[in-house]
């Protein structure tokens, strides 16, 4: 069911999986690197992930628009949402854009929304390294929220030592929209995130790490 243009879409149904892209990741020459991106975004959409966020902010916009339609066509009917680039996002006709400190804001982002220049459906999330940047965001109208890191990651180690998940719970206890927790994730701590009130997780290494993807999501989903 479609929303009014001054409303927020509805909400992606939970629990939340995230795949984080980061074609850097792969020691491959980078043709090579974003064939291999674009076929773990295809077996990840295959195994149930709700969305994938194409963190790939190196790129130049023509490259990361040319990424970004790949993706959704490998992606089929799975979300795919772009780091930063709202224009990007836009001019592709991705599900959504999330927003991090070096990005426009959320209202900025949400203005496209009320005025149409975005569709009605358009997810706007934000990345928060505390209760206050979480709080602000939903105050601005983010539709959900990356935390994190909630564990240690080298992905994650220039926002300082891992939060953990009591730092998480006050936040997903302070806000009435969507956490994720993102940071370190695995199979034995993503758990953890959900007992302490996440809505989800997101993940890079996890998924493009996996021998056996299907299984990793399907075990994600199972996560109480």
């Amino acid at each position: 069911m479609m929303t009014e243009p001054n409303q927020p879409p509805e909400r992606i149904p939970v629990p939340l999986v995230f795949y984080v892209t980061d074609r850097r990741g792969f020691v491959l020459e980078d043709p090579q690197a974003v064939a291999r991106l674009l076929e773990i975004i295809q077996d990840a959409a295959r195994a149930g992930v709700d969305a994938v966020q194409l963190r790939e902010k190196d790129l130049s916009s023509r490259a990361l628009l040319d990424l970004t339609k790949a993706a959704m066509h490998h992606a089929g009917q799975t979300k795919i949402i772009v780091n930063d680039r709202l224009d990007v996002a836009l001019a592709a006709g991705a599900a959504g854009v999330h927003l991090g400190e070096r990005s426009i804001g959320v209202a900025e982002a949400i203005a496209f929304r009320v005025s149409g220049r975005a569709p009605a459906d358009f997810l706007i999330g934000r990345s928060c390294h505390s209760l206050a940047e979480a709080q602000r965001a939903e105050k601005d109208g983010a539709d959900f929220i990356f935390f994190g890191p909630v564990f240690a990651t080298p992905s994650k180690a220039r926002f300082g030592p891992p939060q953990g998940t009591r730092a998480l719970a006050a936040v997903c206890g302070g806000v009435r929209i969507p956490v994720v927790g993102i940071g370190g994730i695995t199979l034995d701590n993503a758990g953890a995130c959900i007992r302490a009130g996440a809505a989800g997780v997101a993940a890079i290494r996890l998924f493009q790490e996996a021998e056996d993807l299907a299984t990793i999501v399907r075990e994600l989903k199972k996560t109480n």
